[in-house]
């Protein structure tokens, strides 16, 4: 089983990332938490670079393929394997961010986008992906109060510093990729307290058959 968690900064990803797999430990499923960019080791270099805001004159294009670079090592030496023997897999952002973030966000073409990313995946898309959506204010406003508090913004704030029409633009791009794939895609309002939002999850969960 594969699933993965998408959304814009502030949405709460993390934290429900970490009360699934506990949920799934304490069910006795042997779980691979892992994350992009970053899962790999050669993914924890880009991530730095990928997050740094002073890299703010990053281009487009040369974002894209750091970020696919981190996705198809991700998978060769992170998430493939653990397919292979059986894990169940549960990641903090996957291939549809790159779809949202740089087509969506930056302007880059979705289609080129999505073949891009077939390459990289390799037909590994997840089994099922929830999107957990937040009013862009919200979601910014508690990114920013996160990195302050964990004294982080001067080295992963790179997006948090974006203007708010580029979360905006994320937050409909991804609520426009969810309905073209609707079928793979779970939307939950992220902006409830924790503890409803993840009870909302276990209830998407057990109505698709995966607990």
């Amino acid at each position: 089983m594969f699933i993965t968690f998408e959304g814009m900064e502030g949405c709460g990803k993390s934290t429900q990332v970490n009360k699934l797999v506990e949920h799934f430990i304490r069910l006795g499923h042997d779980v691979l938490q892992t994350l992009e960019p970053g899962g790999s080791k050669l993914g924890q270099d880009l991530r730095r670079i990928l997050l740094d805001p002073k890299n703010s004159d990053l281009a487009s294009t040369s974002e894209l393929f750091l970020y696919l670079a981190d996705r198809a090592q991700h998978l060769a030496t992170t998430i493939r394997p653990a397919l292979e023997n059986g894990r169940l897999i549960i990641c903090d952002r996957f291939a549809d961010s790159t779809i949202v973030y740089q087509g969506y966000g930056r302007g880059l073409d979705i289609k080129v986008l999505h073949q891009f990313n077939e390459v990289a995946v390799q037909g590994h898309w997840p089994d099922l992906t929830i999107l957990l959506d937040v009013d862009p204010r919200v979601g910014l406003g508690r990114a920013l109060n996160r990195n302050k508090r964990q004294q982080v913004a001067d080295t992963q704030g790179r997006f948090e510093a974006e203007h708010l029409a580029f979360h905006t633009r994320v937050r409909d791009g991804y609520l426009s990729w969810a309905a073209l794939n609707r079928k793979r895609f779970a939307v939950i309002d992220g902006s409830q307290d924790p503890d409803t939002v993840f009870s909302n999850i276990l209830c998407v969960l057990e109505e698709r058959g995966f607990v």
